[in-house]
């Protein structure tokens, strides 16, 4: 097994070579959809779902403009088949897009991605459902114009941030998530016969409709158009500033009401915290420069391999004091290469400054040229490189404190325990505002976002499982954080209709719009609608189900059904010696 400095010297070496420009481009993703003769199957961009089954379907169809997507509509009702929607990137962790296996059909928007249209005096763009976010911003930034909201990964349709609530970081004007900024929505329904089985409903802000609809997981209909608010052209300066972690909870707030773009990173294992410092600018302040985040960054897949690898053996033989090398090794190139900021190419001081389109997203690994390359995404499977959970839990102000209260003691018992989650960029923290959306959020929250390592077998434990459940139990159970819906494991989601009170507002909303259950998916009547469980043996393991006995963890391998070391009525998978 390497030691912990021949993979410090790993890492520092792959930094190198993958911040080179000679390795800039990079493997396209892989389509999310393949078909054969026998049928199609729907993959996410990491390669498995939560529960490791396959999305089976037996056809897709894919519309190129609104009346294509009516009549596919049409034709499924028409047939009494269920239909879920898909977009070109497929960056849902949870079988969100995923249909029943018979007598259904998966309509993908991939090809329906032609139309941006902004009206500068308007101050609006309009744009096809499966348009990427890339092609939107580039579009509204040609026009003298700024895109205000946006998530930080590029690689998303516009439909899909719509209908998940995706969002970035911010408590300002209408707020960090992109549906706050729709002016209106364009939205295929089932119909009956005598409107030819499906029809285009346009909705505005007001109408009865919009607030279940601009949050609407697919549920509802397929969103076809989008039209979004615009500003004048700005520019955005970012400053990261390190600090020691000891009371970094009580300047939250205040950050976040100082800074329109603000968000922090916590590593717990280092005891440190990046603070950003991220604020409008005027479209004349010198500066033109680029947020390239290194997590978004093209990586040579044997680097991606040689990493993977190592976390692995690090994993397996239970090795902490590896994994926490490497996290001050990540740690320490975030900090001088600017996360991924660039002054005219590389990285050379704060403030960076540049245009709000080439600052508020990134996503570098997912562009190039159709021909084979030696890069791509560091979690793209066919690179078999990072293979990880993604929890992301958003709170109330005041629930979050205590959260951190709470994570902090659990640290404090042993720090290195933590170091897993800082070789995966640590505790990321977001502001959003309070939102009209059924589903969106009912108060100005806190969001936490935080990935881990995800073992390649599902039977197969984890180093520190118990710390991540006790964590994930701790934000879901006792401090009744909302769940991403695109994002977490499945526990995530228990109990999640209590937590949004316009929840049954959304219900009947749902009835209205598609009375025949024709866009009902699996996953929402399994999960969210509580209509499923999973408690085999070992269905803790992956998030499946929160432990009550010793079978649904490992026993054969040494974990057990235990109580939280601080939270005491988590229910956690631990490592026993005896």
């Amino acid at each position: 097994m390497a030691s912990p400095i021949r993979a410090l010297l790993l890492l520092l070496l792959l930094v190198v070579i993958g911040s080179n420009p000679y390795f800039t481009s990079a493997k396209p993703p892989a389509p999310p959809v393949r078909c054969n003769v026998t049928g199609c199957v729907l993959s996410n961009a990491y390669g498995a779902w939560g529960d490791r089954s396959e999305c089976w379907v037996r056809s897709v169809v894919c519309p190129t403009n609104e009346e294509e997507l009516r009549s596919a509509v049409a034709e499924a009702n028409r047939n009494n088949l269920k239909a879920k929607v898909v977009s070109g990137f497929s960056h849902a962790i949870p079988k969100l897009a995923c249909p029943p296996p018979e007598n259904s059909v998966l309509i993908s928007t991939a090809k329906y991605n032609t139309r941006i249209e902004v009206d500068v005096a308007g101050r609006t763009v309009t744009a096809d459902s499966g348009v990427g976010l890339r092609d939107l911003i580039d579009k509204v930034e040609a026009a003298g114009l700024s895109l205000v909201a946006s998530t930080y990964w590029e690689g998303v349709s516009v439909g899909g941030i719509i209908s998940t609530g995706s969002h970035g970081s911010s408590w300002w004007g209408k707020g960090g998530a992109v549906h706050d900024h729709v002016v209106s929505l364009s939205m295929v329904i089932p119909a009956g016969e005598s409107e030819g089985y499906a029809k285009v409903v346009r909705l505005l802000r007001g109408d009865p409709l919009f607030n279940a609809a601009s949050v609407s997981l697919g549920l509802l209909g397929i969103i076809s158009q989008v039209t979004l608010s615009l500003e004048p052209s700005f520019k955005r300066s970012i400053t990261y500033s390190f600090h020691d972690d000891a009371s970094f909870q009580d300047r939250l707030l205040d950050v976040a009401r100082k800074h329109e773009f603000a968000d922090l990173t916590w590593f717990p294992s280092q005891h440190k915290v990046a603070f950003r410092f991220d604020d409008r600018v005027p479209s004349n302040a010198s500066g033109d420069g680029i947020n390239d985040f290194i997590g978004f960054q093209p990586n040579l897949m044997a680097v991606c391999a040689a990493i993977r690898a190592t976390e692995k053996r690090y994993d397996e033989s239970r090795n902490r004091r590896g994994k926490c090398v490497t996290a001050a090794a990540e740690l320490e190139y975030r900090r001088l290469a600017g996360n991924g900021l660039k002054n005219n190419g590389i990285f050379t001081g704060y403030p960076v400054v540049g245009r709000q389109g080439k600052m508020q997203t990134s996503g570098s690994c997912q562009h190039s040229p159709e021909a084979d390359s030696l890069s791509t995404c560091p979690w793209d499977p066919r690179g078999k490189g990072l293979f990880f959970y993604e929890t992301t839990a958003i709170f109330s102000p005041p629930k979050f404190m205590d959260f951190i209260h709470d994570v902090k003691q659990l640290r404090d018992l042993k720090p290195e325990n933590f170091c897993g989650v800082d070789n995966y960029n640590g505790f990321l923290i977001r502001f959003i505002k309070k939102s009209d959306a059924l589903l969106g959020q009912p108060e100005d929250s806190i969001v936490l976002d935080f990935n881990y390592y995800r073992a390649d077998d599902p039977s197969t434990p984890r180093l520190n499982q118990d710390v991540w459940e006790e964590v994930e139990q701790m934000a879901f159970m006792k401090h009744g954080a909302r769940p991403h819906w695109a994002k977490n494991r499945r526990v995530a989601f228990l109990g999640v209709h209590r937590k949004y009170p316009g929840f049954s507002n959304f219900l009947a909303a749902k009835n209205q719009s598609d009375p025949g259950g024709m866009f009902q998916s699996p996953w929402w009547d399994e999960v969210v609608s509580g209509q499923g469980s999973n408690t085999g043996n070992g269905c803790a393991l992956e998030g499946q189900c929160i432990c009550a006995e010793d079978e649904h963890c490992s026993p054969s391998k040494g974990y057990l059904c235990r109580p939280g070391l601080v939270y005491k009525e988590a229910r956690v998978c631990r490592y026993t010696t005896g």
